[in-house]
């Protein structure tokens, strides 16, 4: 694999020299961010993207711009999706699958981070009902649209180092509720479902990998008490120092989408496929210590078996069998 792209890159790094033209890519999660900035990357390249995004009137003032960017071809159009509710999802795929046009990658962009205790239209925890069961329908119904040799990107985050999934308290029923444990539940279960579904349509030639962008400041972290986030910089410096290790830096937008796009055109498929990617690389698999802001995946969120329970959990959580 190629070590020529690293944290510092940028989704144009990534990218220069690549024409997309003929390609099409559905990114969810257009209105702000990363989608945004994935988005705008693709397009500029000749890709035709799909944006999904909950607020079509947010999305097109936040995607105002990329248009008169476009190259080769390039164009995106936009489609109502709210994650937090499965008759959306299902709304959304219907008129993808109606449409009947295949995608070559899909980017599961879309999440929210550290919501206070909620629940989704279906009564499932924020989180975990946003993040992964709404990625996880919408992905499984339109499953048929992935060309061979299609990949899925599915977005997680360090923050998987929190917790594993809770396989038998998905939706903290019987535990007490932690805003950082259920955003590490949802991002574990964001690179679970990446290797499942690698394991289920590998064969197809069809590929997935979980991607971490890295610590970027979006609106991912709106729900954050003020003061929380310098407090948390402050402790990881500490920590990092007391290591040996440089100060944590946050990334630009366009540094944290690098590693989406790397992922889907430019890494190999069998290097990245069922695995977890960070800084524009695989991630290696360590169960020990972990100082923030530095890469790692914890062994669990890679676990085959544990993949295929969530997977099953999932099903019947939704109603529906893939």
């Amino acid at each position: 694999m190629s070590n020529a792209f690293g944290s510092k890159s940028t989704t144009d790094d990534v990218l220069a020299g690549m024409d997309l033209s003929g390609k099409r890519v559905l990114v969810t999660g257009v209105s702000a961010g990363l989608g945004v900035e994935t988005a705008r990357a693709l397009v500029a390249h000749g890709a035709h993207v799909v944006g999904a995004a909950r607020n079509l009137a947010k999305a097109k003032e936040a995607t105002a711009g990329i248009h008169a960017q476009a190259a080769n071809g390039g164009q995106l159009d936009l489609i109502e999706l709210d994650l937090a509710s499965l008759q959306s999802v299902r709304s959304c795929a219907d008129a993808l699958l109606a449409d009947g046009r295949p995608f070559d990658v899909v980017i599961a962009n879309a999440g929210v981070m550290r919501t206070p205790f909620g629940h989704t239209a279906d009564g499932f925890e924020t989180q975990f009902g946003t993040n992964h069961l709404g990625h996880f329908v919408l992905v499984n119904r339109i499953a048929s649209l992935i060309a061979p040799g299609g990949r899925l990107i599915c977005l997680s985050s360090a923050g998987h180092r929190y917790s594993d999934v809770d396989l038998d308290d998905p939706n903290f029923e019987r535990t007490p509720y932690d805003p950082s444990a259920a955003y590490g539940r949802s991002k574990t279960a964001n690179i679970l479902f990446a290797v499942e579904f690698d394991r289920r349509h590998n064969a197809q030639g069809v590929r997935a990998a979980a991607v971490h962008p890295g610590g970027i400041m979006t609106e991912l972290g709106r729900h954050l008490a003020p003061g929380e986030l310098e407090a948390t910089v402050e402790k990881i410096n500490a920590q990092s120092a007391a290591e040996g290790h440089p100060p944590f830096e946050f990334k630009s937008i366009p540094q944290g989408a690098a590693t989406s796009v790397w992922a889907a055109f430019v890494a190999n498929a069998d290097d990245i496929g069922g695995r977890y990617t960070e800084d524009c690389q695989v991630s290696s698999v360590t169960d020990g210590l972990i100082t923030p802001g530095t890469p790692g995946v914890r062994s669990y969120a890679l676990d085959p078996e544990r993949a295929q329970a969530l997977w099953a959990l999932s099903e019947k959580l939704v109603g529906e069998r893939f």
